[in-house]
């Protein structure tokens, strides 16, 4: 587990009623494992194939067809587990979790309740205002996802697409540590930057590959600090859940809106009903969907299809040993080696995609440098072009080049960059079109001087006004670039200037 030292951030209190009330809250993510094949079938999980194309027989729960775990499955939720360091059970077991699912043609999900095949582990999740919580993550168990029910292509009817049935679902379920709708914004985003850089889910939230039932209750100041310490749920209010969120900004939303109504609620005299509520964000409410199920409810029992999971220690270690570096570590390492700021490291490590390019640039390079021209000409025009890195048309080490010539001291900023929007635009190797199109730096001092002479001699008056005020000497500066079509060495420039008019 980790150890660290840190500010713990206040828990968001909401304001506004008779008394104030503190949030607690408690996550399960579900993500879609990254594979070409479901959980229990060879069928494709590739997105948006014609409806139940992507449909084997065992997902279609054919007579006589049993499952056969697909390994690969089995490996990239060990490879989550380590990345959120948590504990690996090397036996874990499947369970039939008896529901009705209306696009589920089995008639129940396979599960794993008692024997999950993650223990515990913990997410350091860091907030805006530069503290961080430590959020305990209690399992993360596998499942196959359920198919999707389309009720609004016909007035009379509702289809069925089977092609998600089946697919490799991991539910990461958190501790009821998170205290505010921003932190639970951010524990999403933390946990699928984390699963990105595995390369284990990709986090696609518009396509549902990234869902999350949110657990919301509310306590007086207080009780959340009996229930750390006796780890008792009932000083904590009655949780609700809200079902399938799969936007930041909707969960957060939905969180608020919660709150509030268990508050109004509990101050009118009433008791909060422990359920599952869906949230709706064009009328910034959250209405009942079903009363909240229990275990038992489900009426699980072991799956008589399949045998218990065992896996070797010896392949959990492989799998670890062949770990990428994750966020955390490529943060610390990018501060340590290069000297950047916690705010540039953080925009960097952002995605794996970000880090990968930075690093690229940085390699025998001024990591400060590199970061600047990452971070602020090529992210900030890949902005204004809604583009992606991996979209990017200049390639890291087109950039590097770039930064190479600025260091060389043959460009300067200035010209470097004219020559960043013609390799963003044009293309070509930074080395080559500054000697073809002349764009080398003047580093000539004598060149440099005839021209700041030739100046100074037709402007004596500035001259004269540069001398009372030495900050007016920057008019000379711009005044020799200009004549120099900018190409001039500003530090000669400088130099020369301040010898000058001395």
């Amino acid at each position: 587990m980790l150890d660290l030292t840190y500010e713990l951030p206040k828990p968001k209190v909401i304001a506004g009623a008779k008394h104030d009330w503190e949030l607690v809250i408690g996550m399960e993510v579900h993500a879609q494992v990254s594979s070409n094949a479901k959980l229990f079938s060879g069928a494709s999980t590739k997105f948006g194939a014609e409806p139940n194309s992507n449909v084997a027989f065992v997902d279609a729960a054919m007579p006589g067809m049993l499952p056969v775990i697909n390994e690969y499955c089995i490996e990239q939720a060990v490879r989550t587990g380590l990345g959120l360091k948590a504990e690996i059970n090397l036996k874990s077991a499947f369970d039939r979790k008896n529901y009705f699912y209306p696009d589920l043609p089995q008639g129940y999900q396979i599960s794993q309740l008692y024997h999950p095949i993650v223990g515990e582990g913990e997410v350091l999740v860091e907030l805006g205002d530069g503290t961080a919580r430590l959020v305990r993550i209690e399992r993360i168990h596998m499942e196959q996802d359920a198919g999707k029910s389309i009720h609004d292509m016909d007035p009379n009817m509702s289809f069925v697409d089977l092609n998600r049935t089946g697919v490799c679902l991991m539910e990461i379920v958190s501790r009821p540590d998170i205290r505010g709708p921003e932190e639970a914004a951010a524990y999403i985003a933390k946990i699928r930057q984390i699963m990105r850089y595995l390369g284990t889910c990709d986090g696609n939230m518009q396509n549902g590959n990234l869902r999350a039932d949110v657990n919301v209750s509310i306590c007086r100041a207080g009780q959340y600090e009996k229930y750390q310490e006796t780890q008792d749920f009932s000083h904590l209010g009655t949780r609700c859940e809200i079902k399938n969120m799969n936007s930041m900004r909707f969960i957060q939303q939905a969180i608020e809106v919660e709150a509030r109504r268990q508050i109004a609620i509990v101050e009118a005299g009433g008791t909060v009903d422990q359920e599952t509520r869906l949230y709706d964000p064009d009328k910034g409410e959250t209405r009942s969907m079903r009363s909240k199920e229990e275990a038992h409810d489900y009426r699980y029992f072991p799956d008589p299809d399949l045998l218990p999971l065992e896996i070797e220690q010896e392949w959990v270690d492989d799998i670890k040993a062949r770990l990428p570096e994750l966020p955390d570590e490529k943060k610390a390492r990018f501060i340590r080696e290069f000297g950047l700021t916690d705010y540039d490291a953080s925009v960097l490590t952002a995605d794996v995609e970000s880090a990968n390019y930075f690093d690229a640039v940085a390699e025998g390079r001024s990591g400060k440098l590199a970061a600047n021209w990452v971070i602020n000409e090529l992210f900030g025009r890949l902005k204004k072009d809604e583009c992606d890195i991996t979209d990017s048309p200049v390639s890291p080490a087109q950039l590097g080049g770039v930064i190479d010539l600025i260091a060389s001291d043959a460009i300067s900023g200035k010209i470097a960059k004219d020559l960043f929007e013609i390799v963003y635009t044009e293309g070509g190797d930074p080395a080559e079109i500054v000697e073809a199109r002349g764009m080398k730096q003047v580093t000539d001092t004598g060149a440099i001087e005839a021209a700041l002479d030739e100046i100074i001699a037709a402007n004596p008056a500035q001259v004269e006004k540069a001398k009372v005020n030495p900050k007016l000497a920057g008019w000379f500066v711009g005044q020799v670039m200009k004549a120099t079509g900018g190409k001039a060495n500003p530090k000669a420039v400088n130099d020369l200037i301040a010898r000058k008019l001395s």
